[in-house]
């Protein structure tokens, strides 16, 4: 078998180990039992257990950046780019729950280095957002009234709605992508047509 098949092999194997038993208490018996090799091959090919779970938060990341920046199509407006963006990161969430929980829990709660593994990954996503809803007040205005501070905050705020979503709707029986995806698309989309249309929440004085 080809070195890039049965490394393949052994990653599924390794993201599914750690994404359900949790960094810890993952051992590389386990993942080699279930990639179908032994343990010294495991070794080999990937090196200590460290960096086969960085491995695979490189490789969950760029998969999950990669079916977000292919689901929103740059010839749509503005807010069918947001909806078809947060469509493609549910539907690939839910689709590889394993390796959102690698992102989304493990790598984030056992520190360096995984967990810039993780912010590396989340700040190509923010940048991103950043850029749709920029490409929104520019549509809006031809002369953006959006400050980018405004911009980049708003996208942060998306993100990280869009995480905490994500884990919610993984582990709520019926929930769909779809809903997923409108339940914040409702949620953010309003304000932010709002915001872009010069008609900002200000607190009663």
């Amino acid at each position: 078998m080809p070195r890039a098949v049965r490394e393949r092999q052994m990653m599924d194997a390794a993201v599914r180990t750690f994404g359900q038993l949790g960094y810890r208490a993952a051992s590389m018996d386990e993942i080699a039992e279930l990639a179908g090799v032994s343990k010294p091959l495991v070794y080999l090919y990937l090196n200590s257990k460290e960096e086969l779970f960085t491995a695979c938060i490189r490789r969950e990341a760029k998969a999950l950046v990669e079916a977000v920046q292919a689901g929103a199509d740059p010839g749509l407006p503005a807010d069918r780019q947001l909806w078809a963006g947060l469509r493609a990161f549910f539907t690939h969430t839910a689709e590889n729950p394993d390796g959102w929980a690698v992102l989304n829990r493990q790598a984030r709660t056992h520190g360096e280095p995984f967990a810039t593994e993780v912010l590396v990954m989340r700040d190509e996503i923010v940048a991103f957002v950043t850029g749709l809803i920029g490409a929104a007040a520019r549509e809006v205005h031809r002369d953006p009234a959006l400050p980018d501070r405004d911009v980049a905050g708003l996208a942060q705020a998306l993100v990280g709605a869009a995480e905490s979503l994500a884990g919610w709707a993984n582990d709520t029986p019926g929930v769909s992508a779809k809903e997923a995806a409108a339940t914040l698309m409702n949620f953010s989309w309003a304000g932010l047509e709002s915001l872009m249309n010069g008609r900002p929440w200000q607190p009663r004085t």
